[in-house]
């Protein structure tokens, strides 16, 4: 079994609910245990930010599914959640994001471990950091380094 995190964002229609109901699906995964859940976390959007705010949280797992295979499952959760892809950064009704998975470092088409903006974003390093405050991004090291270094990204605990 690999410890991923999944970074977890939503922000249309019912975010709170829309979040909640991921880490359900993401319980339910075949091969896969739900160690954790982070809290809820408000954040200010990045990128376009002409829009509402976003609900934030992440998962710990252990999962047997190969890195490909667990992210084709978040594709077809993100689906199920009437994920639209319209245009970079847009709202959404559900994002789910393969953060880490091991110690792994995989560079791919469509597929980049760890995330490659994981370190520059407060609403992904937050709930890392709190599930395992000790987390090391690989290639870039202490999450809760890189996690300091975006405090002035808006982010509150719900």
């Amino acid at each position: 079994m690999t410890q991923a995190f999944v970074g977890i964002g939503a922000n249309l229609g019912d975010p709170v609910a829309r979040v909640r109901e991921a880490i359900a699906a993401l319980a339910a995964l075949p091969q896969t245990r739900l160690v954790a859940a982070s809290s809820l976390y408000r954040t200010a959007p990045l990128g376009y930010t002409a829009q509402d705010d976003f609900v934030n949280a992440a998962c710990l797992l252990e999962t047997s599914l190969a890195p490909r295979a667990l992210l084709d499952r978040l594709r077809a959760i993100e689906e199920a959640a009437g994920r639209e892809r319209s245009f970079k950064d847009a709202p959404r009704t559900l994002d789910l994001d393969l953060l880490l998975y091991g110690g792994d470092v995989i560079d791919e088409p469509g597929l980049a471990v760890p995330h490659p903006r994981l370190h520059e974003r407060a609403f992904a390093l937050a709930p890392v950091v709190e599930l395992d405050p000790e987390c090391v991004i690989p290639g870039r090291g202490p999450a809760r380094e890189w996690l300091a270094r975006a405090a002035d990204q808006r982010i509150e605990r719900l």
